[in-house]
């Protein structure tokens, strides 16, 4: 019998990402499955709380500094280079970055340190790509320029949400197809978010995202206020922070200056989406441009009809009519009408409610996102130097 397994090393996965808190959020269930499949994992993020946790559950954390949203050019000069000394100190088979800012700076960093096989993860382009300022042109220049500079390795997939994004970064030349991946969402357990009765009484409209202009809340308070004014009982609820990193925040105040005037509720941060969606009748989210956003996923899972823009990522989950409404982005009035029409139509909303149900289990689980993102893994292990190969081999006997 052969001793490979005991002679060669579990392949080593170093995750990247600006954000630990997010990432024990949206990735634990991928960092949980690969250790399963027998890779020994590493993360690497700012300090955050979620850093205990995981160190707790037995993986291997290393602190690195990056801002999420700073350009200060000595900053960023000093994050690329901690991140090319933590691979040249952790030697990872491969490195799998997530978000904008981690796929670019590690891009350059692990083509410099020779890392085997590179998974980037853009979760939607954001900002950078839907801004027409001065500066968002020039931030999306630099952006294609840094793009074209940290994907040259040679053993790589950058992963997408959504077909759109994919599609700018394959015409726009600055991947060729061979080396996308789309790999629709981040998943949701759809064992734990289940379908629950709507709330009686006056129905409860929630917007739950980070409190950005881009996430289209001012579109959703305008739209409530329409509807406030032409008489119709409902409940409009924003849920979450407002984020003073981010150039379209809202700020607190401003909040607080609508929730003071009867417009909508602002309950702030939530930890346990499950409950919020259990207290909803209906879910909205008109932003200008996601990757496939996780809360409409939940959504959908709960049972729960949904407003949302025809915009990339949103309309990767509703299909127009069936489990929720599309509308033009950064038009309240579209937004009123179509929030108006499942407010007073209780039957519609039943009926949405199955669909989304439907959807979000046989296309969205986390289980096909998880088996998906560890097939990337293996084919670029597949691909890899011989030792790679190796130990591929103890990720393939650990399946069986």
């Amino acid at each position: 019998m052969s001793t490979e397994s005991n002679t060669v090393a579990k392949p080593r996965i170093l995750f990247v990402d600006n954000d630990v808190n997010s990432f024990y959020s949206y990735r634990i269930e991928v960092a949980v499955a690969a250790r399963d499949a027998g890779f020994e994992v590493h993360v690497a993020a700012p300090q955050g709380k979620a850093a205990e946790i995981l160190r707790a559950e037995g993986f291997r954390y290393h602190p690195i500094p990056m801002t999420r949203s700073g350009l200060a050019p000595w900053k960023e000069f000093s994050t690329i280079s901690a991140l090319f000394r933590l691979y040249r100190r952790v030697r990872p088979d491969l490195v799998h970055h997530l978000r904008l800012k981690p796929v670019l700076y590690g891009g350059l960093a692990a083509y410099g340190a020779r890392v085997p096989a590179v998974v980037g993860l853009l979760t939607g382009l954001g900002y950078v790509f839907i801004a027409e300022s001065r500066r968002a042109l020039v931030m999306r220049r630099l952006v294609v320029i840094g793009s074209k500079l940290a994907f040259r390795h040679r053993n790589q997939r950058i992963v997408f949400q959504n077909p759109d994004d994919q599609g700018v970064f394959i015409q726009n030349k600055i991947l060729p197809a061979a080396q996308t991946v789309l790999i629709k969402g981040s998943g949701v357990d759809v064992n734990t978010y289940v379908p629950t009765p709507e709330p009686q009484g006056v129905p409860v409209v929630v917007l739950a995202s980070r409190m950005l202009r881009d996430k289209g809340v001012v579109e959703f308070v305008e739209a409530a206020r329409e509807l406030r004014d032409a008489g119709v009982s409902a409940r409009f609820v924003l849920v979450g922070d407002t984020d003073p990193g981010n150039l379209t925040a809202v700020s607190a105040e401003q909040l607080q200056r609508w929730a003071d005037e009867g417009v909508i509720e602002w309950w702030g941060h939530q930890s346990d989406m499950r409950k919020v969606l259990s207290r909803s009748n209906i879910v909205c989210l008109p932003s200008l441009r996601e990757g496939v956003p996780k809360v409409l996923i939940e959504a959908a899972a709960c049972g729960r009809a949904i407003v949302t823009t025809d915009a990339p990522g949103c309309r990767e989950i509703v299909r127009e009519g069936e489990n929720g409404l599309l509308v033009p982005i950064r038009d309240s009035k579209a937004l009123a009408d179509a929030l108006r029409l499942l407010i007073e139509s209780a039957p519609l909303r039943a009926l949405m409610a199955a669909k989304g149900r439907e959807i979000a289990v046989t296309e969205f689980s986390v289980e096909r996102v998880v088996n998906e993102t560890l097939g990337v893994y293996r084919e670029l292990l597949a691909s890899g130097p011989r030792d790679s190969q190796k130990q591929l081999n103890i990720v393939e006997q650990q399946a069986r």
